[in-house]
This record gives C-alpha cells, sequence and structure tokens, in this order.
C-alpha cells in the first residue's frame, strides 16, 4: 500500500452539494466536526463561511498526507485526527455543527492503487484506512452463500447468488486478486447495460465496499456519535449517495425528530416522542442543474439537515432505522 500513499489523484475532489449544504446551516459559527475529511472541501468551506475552528477525522491516511501542504493557510483553524467518524464524541464534544460526507472521494477512485474503481487495474483492496482484510480477501475466503448475502443485502445486487458462483468458481481456477479481473467475472453474469445505465460491476464493487470498511455499523454509530457530540441547537448535515444510506439517515432523522411512525399500515400510530432533534429538511435536498453540469458524480447524492434539541441522547436499536444486516453477522 505504500505505493497508494504517495500516489495522486487524477483531478481534484469536487466536494457534493457544497453550495446547498452551507446555505442550509448558515450562519457558520463556532467549532465543527467534519466526520469524513477527505480531500478537505467541506472543512474549508466551514471555515471560510465563519466558522472558528473545524475539526476533519478522517481514518485514511492518504487524507492526511495530502492535507498537509495546505493546513498552514488556515491558520490552526483546521485540526485533523485520523480515526473513524463513529468515534466523534470521543474526538470532541459540545460542537455546533457536525457535516458527513458518505461517498467514495474522487480522490479514492482516482487511485487505481486502492482497489475501488472497477474501471481500472489496481489490487482489489477497497480499505479506506488501508489495514485489515482487504475485498481480495473476502473474495477469495468467505463461502458462496456469505459473498451471495454480502452482494444482494449490502448492493442491492438481484444477481447475487448467480455473480457469487462464478466467483467461486473463478477462484478455484486461480485467486481474484484485481479490480478488472473481478469487475470481469461479474459482467460475464449480466446482461450488456443500455445507454445510460451504470456499470454491470456497480452494485457488487459497491457492496464489497461496504462489507470491506463496515460502512453501515459505522453510520449508525456515527449518527448517535454525531447526537452525543452536538450542543443544543447544534447542526447535523449528511449527504448520501445510495438508497440504503439515505433511508438510514431519513428514519434516523425522522426517530429522533420524535416521529416514530408506525412497522406497517395495519399497525396503529404510535405517539410522538421527545425528539433530539428538529428536522429542517422534510425532503432531502439534491443537485441542481448546474451542479450536475458540474460534477455528474453528484447525481444521486442527497442532504438531510436536523438541529439538536436539549432533549438527552438515548440508545436506539439499528433494526430502527433500516440498517442493513447480514444474517450470519460480520463476515
Amino acid at each position: 500500500m505504500a505505493a497508494a500513499a504517495s500516489a495522486k489523484p487524477d483531478a481534484p475532489h469536487i466536494p457534493v452539494l457544497l453550495r446547498p449544504l452551507i446555505e442550509a446551516v448558515s450562519p457558520v459559527s463556532g467549532t465543527w466536526i467534519d466526520g469524513t475529511f477527505g480531500a478537505g472541501g467541506y472543512s474549508r468551506a466551514l471555515v471560510e463561511a465563519g466558522a472558528d475552528q473545524v475539526i476533519g477525522i478522517d481514518r485514511d491516511p492518504l487524507a492526511h498526507e495530502m492535507a498537509a501542504p495546505w493546513l498552514d493557510e488556515f491558520g490552526g483553524k483546521i485540526k485533523l485526527v485520523q480515526a473513524n467518524f463513529a468515534e466523534m464524541d470521543q474526538v470532541a464534544s459540545d460542537v455546533d455543527g457536525v457535516v458527513l460526507d458518505l461517498g467514495v472521494s474522487s480522490m479514492q477512485l482516482d487511485l487505481a492503487d486502492r482497489g475501488f474503481s472497477f474501471m481500472k487495474e489496481g489490487p482489489l483492496d477497497m480499505r479506506m484506512s488501508q489495514d485489515g482484510p482487504s475485498a481480495a480477501d473476502l473474495v477469495n475466503e468467505l463461502d458462496e452463500v456469505e459473498l451471495a448475502e454480502i452482494l444482494f443485502i449490502y448492493g442491492e445486487e438481484r444477481a447475487s447468488r448467480r455473480i457469487a458462483k462464478a466467483i467461486v468458481k473463478a477462484r478455484a481456477e486461480a485467486p481474484i486478486t484485481t479490480t478488472l479481473r473481478l469487475a470481469e467475472i461479474v459482467e460475464g453474469c449480466l446482461p450488456r447495460p443500455k445507454p445510460n445505465q451504470s456499470h454491470p460491476a456497480t452494485r457488487s464493487f459497491q457492496a464489497l465496499r461496504i462489507a470491506v470498511n463496515d460502512e453501515y455499523d459505522a453510520l449508525y454509530e456515527g449518527l448517535m456519535a454525531a447526537e452525543r457530540a452536538l450542543k443544543p441547537g447544534g447542526l447535523l448535515a449528511v449527504v448520501t449517495f445510495h438508497s440504503v444510506e439515505d433511508r438510514m439517515v431519513k428514519r434516523f432523522m425522522q426517530l429522533r425528530g420524535g416521529k416514530t411512525g408506525r412497522a406497517n399500515r395495519y399497525q396503529p400510530m404510535q405517539e410522538d416522542v421527545p425528539a433530539q432533534f428538529e428536522i429542517l429538511t422534510n425532503k432531502a435536498v439534491g443537485p441542481d442543474k448546474t451542479e450536475l453540469e458540474e460534477n455528474p458524480r453528484s447525481r444521486s447524492a442527497k442532504l438531510r439537515v436536523a438541529r439538536r434539541t436539549d432533549v438527552p441522547t438515548g440508545d436506539i436499536n439499528p433494526k430502527d432505522i433500516a440498517m442493513p444486516q447480514l444474517k450470519k453477522g460480520k463476515h
């Protein structure tokens, strides 16, 4: 992984939904946590909008290396911490705002050595923290049922069983160690995409990335950590990139906004409960036409914002926010 740490991405990362996010949380002041620092786009914008201090959190060592040359420009207003955003309340408390961008950054996608892209040849890695089991470990070591479950539950891949079977057959001939070989195996299981459809390997790569990095567990823990870290009146802004993440964030904000609702239409509505958050975006905010033209990767992005109340935090069951869970537990 040394090569990945010293490599440079093809193009600068463009922060998604930056303009509507800053508008939604303005006026900006006090201390903020940027829980998914990446290339630092949100942190820079928050300082420029009036934040006194931004604590950037990222578990990827590359993010810290790339920020080193420009951090001094902000006179100490941006502080970096290497950690998972699920631990943010251990890093800071009583903060004025928390921003989370749940997408894989362009700098990670554009570096073939990181193994996130099915369009570039590279080692089948996908580890954001650059340690622990890689995607290659999962692909070559999990049994067919476990692989199919990951592809179906984490990637919503309807051809999960077919793809898992093909992976097991292919690895019996030789270990699957590169991105393009895996992409080729997946492509062989699916029909040729129509114009404007996503690449056939999109869902499978997404599922493996989520599994490698325990992303859904981190999101659940991160939302709870944000609730604990925010002061009354503090703002939580979350940008998601696919339906499962957005459903988790939406359901969290509904529950913490006092709207318990009901599991299905046949059950009676439950009484509303004291709210830990006031929801500020009743409908998720997406990219406008200008942003879509500037950054096509923003097409699936959604922004949700809520304001912390003074109601004490409490426990919440992951199932209550529709967190996908593997039947066999973690791989």
